[in-house]
């Protein structure tokens, strides 16, 4: 298995743990629909995305999420065929993450 999808209370408790990385991998656009604070952002549909992946610390735990869920879990699996091991997806993604702090 490539990453593990969990729900937003999940997510939120393991984004306080060290060597964490939230990643939100949604186009700039995306951004009006919230964001989690402390995020990086890496664009999937950017041009430069396989590259900035490709530089993050493969010892770091990440957690990834996009505005539904599809385009995190298709992160992690590419991350996942470059070495990442340690991949949580958002189940629901930015959506579920508004809904759980609401």
């Amino acid at each position: 298995m490539s990453h593990k999808n969990i729900d937003a209370a999940e997510f939120d408790k393991l984004s306080k743990e060290d060597n964490t990385v939230v990643l939100d991998v949604r186009t700039p656009e995306e951004e009006v629909e919230g964001f989690i604070e402390g995020a990086t952002q890496i664009n999937i549909m950017g041009p430069d995305f396989a590259d900035k992946i490709k530089e993050l610390d493969k010892d770091k735990t990440y957690l990834v999420y996009c505005r539904s869920g599809n385009r995190s879990g298709t992160a992690c699996g590419f991350m996942a065929s470059n070495g990442f091991d340690k991949l949580y997806n958002l189940d629901g993604g930015i959506q579920a993450w508004n809904a759980y702090k609401s």
